[in-house]
């Protein structure tokens, strides 16, 4: 990555307040966008991807605490921001399709009306360019929305789940500034309707050069669509690389274990998977996360937290059995265990 980040996430750790306790999500999460990158953050479900980004967006619930670490966004924080530089953080700079679509749309106001209102909201439309409803209508059928005209009339539970979903999809899109976060975009979509939003968001960071951070299960979605990969477990980065060099030397056990996960089209073998299940938050592991569920264990595992060691260059991994391995070139020098 050649400059400064457009987006750096600092030892970041996210609490909960609930009635059992303190959960403790984010355990010192980093992450990195360059301007015009595409990262790739992927992970099962629950080991904070989500909350990452809410995070950095500043919507976590009431029950949150954020007892250390920091955001920042073009070299200002994030966290002590307010008011009106928010409001524009939000706004104008930066974009989020939600996983969730029925939650992102407000059932009594029209797609239209909501579309628009985000559009102007944006700063995004000038006196002689097209107006606020071209534009929204040309975001619709951009994303492949049959009739956007009438859909315009329509309201959110007029519409089937993926076409909400394709609704979320446009407004990000159009009023998409300088860093896009796409949190499991194409969830609800068609095969055909997912590759063709998926090319909309690559070709809208190759023309307009904004960052982009996509939040996904799917390792081959990942594969096409980023430049980098941080690889979350528990609340924790637990490797990251370029997508290449992810894909052809996987050093930390748990990237193993994903990529041993994906099924096989010749359908030789069995998926492997990975045994056991996330920790609880409430009570995580004295040492490191993944420890319970790792075939390769060493005894520090249990007793200390892996910080990130780089064993090549742009290539960091959070396990101890490379703590004494040099950094080299990409892939080069990385003997990969497993």
């Amino acid at each position: 990555m050649d400059g400064d980040p457009i987006l750096s996430i600092e030892d970041l750790h996210v609490w909960f307040k609930v009635y059992g306790g303190v959960m403790k999500v984010l355990e010192g999460a980093s992450l990195t966008v360059g301007l015009g990158e595409r990262v790739g953050l992927v992970g099962e479900s629950g080991c904070g991807k989500t909350t990452t980004m809410k995070a950095v967006l500043r919507i976590l619930s009431k029950q949150a605490v954020v007892p250390a670490g920091r955001i920042l966004f073009q070299g200002r924080d994030v966290l002590k921001m307010r008011g009106r530089e928010l409001q524009a953080l939000r706004g104008q700079k930066l974009s989020m399709i939600f996983q969730d679509p029925t939650a992102s749309l407000n059932p009594v106001f029209t797609i239209g009306e909501q579309i628009r209102d985000a559009i102007k909201y944006s700063g995004f439309v000038s006196r002689n360019g097209p107006k606020a409803r071209d534009i929204a209508v040309q975001a619709l059928r951009d994303c492949a929305m049959p009739d956007p005209e009438r859909i315009m009339n329509n309201y959110p539970f007029q519409l089937s789940g993926g076409m909400r979903q394709r609704v979320c999809i446009a407004t990000a899109l159009a009023t998409a500034g300088s860093l896009l976060v796409a949190d499991e975009p194409t969830t609800n979509l068609d095969v055909t309707i997912q590759d063709q939003v998926l090319e909309l968001m690559h070709s809208l960071v190759q023309e307009k050069g904004t960052s982009f951070i996509l939040i996904t299960h799917s390792l081959g979605v990942a594969r096409e669509m980023t430049d980098r990969i941080y690889v979350m477990y528990a609340g924790r980065m637990v490797e990251v690389a370029p997508t290449e060099v992810i894909f052809e030397h996987p050093c930390h056990p748990y990237t193993q274990g994903l990529l041993h996960s994906i099924p096989k089209l010749t359908g030789e073998g069995m998926m492997e998977g990975i045994p056991g299940r996330l920790p609880s938050y409430l009570n995580p592991p004295s040492g490191c996360r993944f420890y319970p569920r790792c075939a390769q264990v060493l005894p520090e595992c249990q007793a200390q937290k892996p910080p990130l060691f780089e064993i090549a260059k742009g290539h960091q991994v959070a396990c101890f059995r490379y703590q004494n391995q040099s950094a080299g070139s990409p892939g080069e020098g990385c003997e990969c265990i497993g």
